[in-house]
């Protein structure tokens, strides 16, 4: 066995030793406290902030736990236990203030809204380990780049590129099987996706448990955008009568929305979709009345949180390990900043706990856009992506009951990867909730791309993995497959 094969097999080992570490004490609670939030306070203004506690939940147990649901569980149970019982101070103290809150347990923090003496006041706390800032920060999403009518003649190329067909062959479609969407919301009774979703018995809809919007708090699934239902649609959209467009088709799905109409979103909003999807609660409901049993398998996140933006990226951090330690697979894009190299360069795509996905065109070769490892924002010269999937000229659901052809980014690459998991895990369910194997098995089942017009970037392209492809194209058959 080679000794990177080796390395991901120690995934979980180096991944959950918690990554929120409390600064030194100092003397100077402003020290405590980011750049972004002390220019946000300036001149008498008020800003959102996330106040992270000092003690943090210890996941790493859940390693050696053997279920999906007994990881689930145990994550959920363990960070609501130190959230309620080391918050209760703070809160305290903010509702005498009458100072606006929320509580969050997927990280032990509390966002708050105020001004400078507050930051500071706050900050001077020795249960305070740093105050982040909350900003709203502008995704990039992609546009299509031309429309067209239904096809009811074949299955989509991209679908075929990754041999799902084959898998559906063989029995494996998705049943039983969860996958979620974490994005600008979502059209639940679109032909290709109603069928499939959790809160849908084929009479009556649902959607507690199945939808949480964090943005405007819609007690019914909305999408101003497009971009949710497109990816939702490409992890399992089937109308019946041709349009063959999602990975695993008989799958079901729920879903978060973490970003507005623009595309806009903000770490609070990012974090409580992972936070719903670890435990998923009534609509505008309580997190800490979650069910983690509700969890989905799988997470597609098409979004990138830029530190240069204020993102605080030792918070998201925490938050995508806590997911993985639940058993739930959390599929990232690389970003679409590429060719250069270590563009791959912004949360959550750059962490050893996401698995990060580049995007490839209908002839194999990597996407010009497409961001290229290693990463150096965190000085990890860590290899991404992980692997990649088609993402050029994809054609899907968008919210109005139709289709569009021509979206492009690893937006599109990444639902493939997700809804992979539902084939996977249904073909072989011992892999259940076991990402580190899971994540072996689907990289080590990839095929190179081409590489004429690739760069070297620290690794020769020919070698695997590498940061043009990660370790290859996603072959969700030869995964399925795999002794």
């Amino acid at each position: 066995m080679s000794k990177r094969i080796c390395l991901w097999l120690s995934v979980s080992a180096v991944m959950l030793s918690f990554t929120l570490m409390a600064p030194a004490q100092s003397s100077n609670p402003t020290a405590k406290i980011s750049p972004r939030v002390l220019t946000d306070t300036e001149n008498g203004k008020s800003t959102e902030a996330l106040v992270v506690l000092t003690e943090q939940a210890d996941l790493r147990p859940a390693a050696s736990l053997q279920t999906k649901e007994e990881k689930g569980t145990f994550v959920f149970n363990t960070l609501r236990e130190v959230a309620n019982r080391t918050q209760a101070p703070m809160l305290r103290m903010l509702e005498s203030l009458g100072v606006p809150h929320e509580s969050f347990y997927i990280v032990n923090m509390i966002k708050v809204t105020g001004g400078r003496d507050l930051m500071q006041q706050l900050a001077a706390r020795s249960d305070v380990a740093h105050i982040d800032a909350n900003p709203l920060v502008k995704v990039p999403l992609p546009r299509p780049t031309g429309f067209d009518a239904p096809h009811t003649d074949s299955i989509e190329w991209n679908i075929t590129r990754v041999h799902a067909p084959d898998v559906w062959n063989l029995g494996y479609r998705g049943e039983g099987l969860v996958v979620a969407g974490a994005d600008t919301g979502t059209q639940w009774d679109h032909p290709a996706m109603k069928n499939q979703y959790r809160g849908w018995d084929g009479q009556n809809v649902n959607f507690d448990y199945n939808w949480q919007d964090l943005v405007q708090h819609s007690a019914t699934p909305i999408d101003p955008h497009g971009h949710g239902t497109f990816t939702v649609s490409e992890m399992v959209g089937d109308d019946g009568q041709g349009n063959q467009i999602g990975v695993a088709p008989h799958a079901k799905w729920i879903s978060c929305r973490n970003m507005d109409a623009g595309g806009n979103g903000t770490p609070a909003w990012y974090m409580g979709c992972f936070q719903f999807f670890i435990a998923p609660y009534p609509v505008n409901g309580d997190p800490n009345n979650g069910d983690p049993t509700k969890a989905p398998h799988s997470i597609n996140n098409s979004w990138i949180c830029p530190p240069s933006e204020g993102c605080s990226v030792n918070t998201l951090q925490a938050s995508v390990e806590a997911v993985r330690a639940a058993g739930i697979f959390p599929a990232m894009a690389a970003g679409n900043s590429g060719p250069a190299c270590s563009t791959v360069d912004t949360p959550p795509a750059i962490y050893l706990a996401s698995v990060s996905v580049g995007a490839t065109d209908s002839n194999d070769n990597i996407a010009s856009f497409s961001s290229r490892g290693p990463v150096t924002a965190d000085m990890s010269n860590r290899i991404k992506p992980n692997l990649s999937a088609p993402g050029v000229g994809i054609r899907g659901a968008v919210p109005g009951n139709v289709y569009q052809s021509g979206w492009s980014g690893t937006s599109m690459a990444t639902p493939h990867v997700a809804a992979s998991v539902a084939l996977l895990w249904q073909a072989k369910p011992s892999l259940k909730g076991n990402i580190d194997k899971t994540q072996q098995v689907l990289q080590l089942s990839t095929t190179p791309g081409h590489y004429q017009t690739i760069v070297n970037c620290g690794i020769t392209p020919s070698n695997r993995p590498n940061n043009n492809f990660g370790w290859g194209l996603l072959q969700i058959l030869a995964a399925v497959q795999a002794q």
